[in-house]
């Protein structure tokens, strides 16, 4: 058994699709080597036989950052949803019907846990260009603690340059509309929030107007995937393939930017009307689950 309540309305899945841009330099903490902050790569080896390092948006990082858009979205009353939920990291409640738990799922150590129903991939950058390293003065905090110090003590952090493109890719399982409507915010309310320390922020990449961005939903699974193989090293290749693929749906019943099946089982929006999908969501989120809290 699932261990959630029988919902009040049709499931679906749902995915999002997106290539995401860093609009300046970006810091994903790693480890920590002797007065060097890094960040996290992948290796890959090229169909060549080639081996390569690309920089990395993990999705464990974004998907922590979505669930503190929503713990942190503000209510009405002055308090966030988490606080009125009771719901915290790493505290989270695990209840079913608690909107964020309900899909990111929840634990509370040696007595209940909620299987999420979505799951975060994708996040290797197109390009192959490796992360940099930018001095840094310690935190001023440092000098007070330390009365022996004069001055704050240098260091380095690596960080992913700016204008490195991320396929990112978000899959619900077996969700309602309503459900829904959390992940939708969540996607939007993180990208300026992408990233630690500082500075953060992230865009949905477009070429010629258009965004990179699909939003499907569906009951069975149709056409092609717009996922990029992290081999890809041509941005060119890369956005011409996701753009083709995000078009290809088998017995497609629609045209532009909304497309459906003939039997309906499978709907998929492109490019601005995923974006308006998307925003639709989140203000429906807004208005159904944040304003009640007065």
């Amino acid at each position: 058994m699932s261990g959630l309540p029988q919902a009040t309305s049709q499931r679906y899945h749902f995915d999002i699709y997106a290539v995401l841009e860093g609009s300046q330099e970006l810091y994903f903490g790693h480890e920590v080597m002797i007065n060097v902050n890094m960040v996290e790569t992948v290796k890959l080896i090229l169909p060549s036989g080639e081996h390569i390092e690309k920089c990395y948006c993990s999705p464990t990082k974004r998907r922590g950052v979505e669930r503190r858009s929503l713990l942190w979205a503000p209510c009405p009353n002055g308090k966030m949803l988490g606080e009125n939920l009771d719901c915290h990291i790493p505290n989270t409640c695990t209840k079913p019907a608690c909107p964020i738990c309900s899909v990111y799922g929840g634990l509370i150590a040696g007595k209940q846990t909620l299987i999420g129903r979505l799951t975060h991939a994708g996040g290797v950058a197109i390009q192959r260009l490796l992360p940099e390293e930018k001095q840094r003065a310690m935190h001023p905090a440092a000098i007070v603690n330390d009365p022996n110090a004069n001055s704050p003590v240098p260091f380095k952090r690596q960080y992913n340059e700016p204008g490195l493109l991320y396929p990112v890719y978000n899959h619900c399982l077996s969700i309602t509309e309503q459900e829904f409507t959390a992940v939708a915010y969540a996607f939007l309310d993180s990208l300026p929030r992408t990233g630690a320390g500082n500075p953060k922020g992230a865009i949905i990449f477009e070429m010629n107007g258009e965004p990179l961005l699909v939003v499907d939903k569906y009951l069975a699974p149709h056409g092609e995937r717009p996922v990029l193989s992290p081999a890809e090293t041509s941005v060119e290749v890369a956005v011409q393939c996701f753009q083709s693929r995000a078009r290809a749906v088998n017995g497609g019943g629609g045209h532009g930017e909304h497309i459906t099946t003939g039997n309906g089982n499978f709907e998929r929006w492109i490019g601005k009307a995923a974006h308006r999908r998307l925003q639709d969501g989140a203000d429906s989120f807004v208005d159904n689950i944040l304003k009640n809290y007065r």
